[in-house]
């Protein structure tokens, strides 16, 4: 019986097996902490993390095509997320973005999916919805 249960699939691997490979953008470190920590238990390879737009941009050009995903919040120093959205897009039209927002942030989500996010997540940050968005990102 146990053998049926863990036969299960993480979220955080490929079809073939592998793990996601995932950057987590955010300058707030409990943040990128808390992002780590629950993409880690559902199986993901945190790739790197950024703590800035600029960071951001380079280390996804730095791990293409190695990185399957992004999480990146809207509200980051030197480049904000939205611009930092838009360079990733336009080097990789294909880039898996979904964008963090704190309550209230509509107005900029919209902005974002616009520019080409592919989903977002609302903080604080919930284990299920967070995972929700990622499976239906990946999909």
């Amino acid at each position: 019986m146990s053998e049926i249960m863990n036969s299960r699939v993480p979220v955080g691997h490929k079809p073939d097996g592998t793990p996601y490979r995932v950057l987590v953008v955010d300058d707030s470190l409990f943040v990128v902490k808390q992002m780590a920590q629950i993409l880690g238990s559902e199986g993901f390879e945190v790739a790197a993390t950024a703590v800035d737009g600029e960071d951001a941009v380079s280390k996804y050009k730095e791990l293409f095509p190695n990185i399957d995903l992004v999480t990146m919040d809207i509200t980051l120093p030197k480049m904000d997320g939205l611009t930092a959205l838009e360079h990733i897009i336009k080097f990789d039209p294909k880039a898996r973005v979904v964008m963090a927002a704190a309550i209230g942030s509509q107005e900029a989500v919209k902005k974002a999916l616009i520019a080409g996010a592919k989903n977002y997540i609302v903080k604080p940050l919930d284990h299920r919805k967070i995972m929700e968005r990622i499976a239906s990102t990946l999909r």
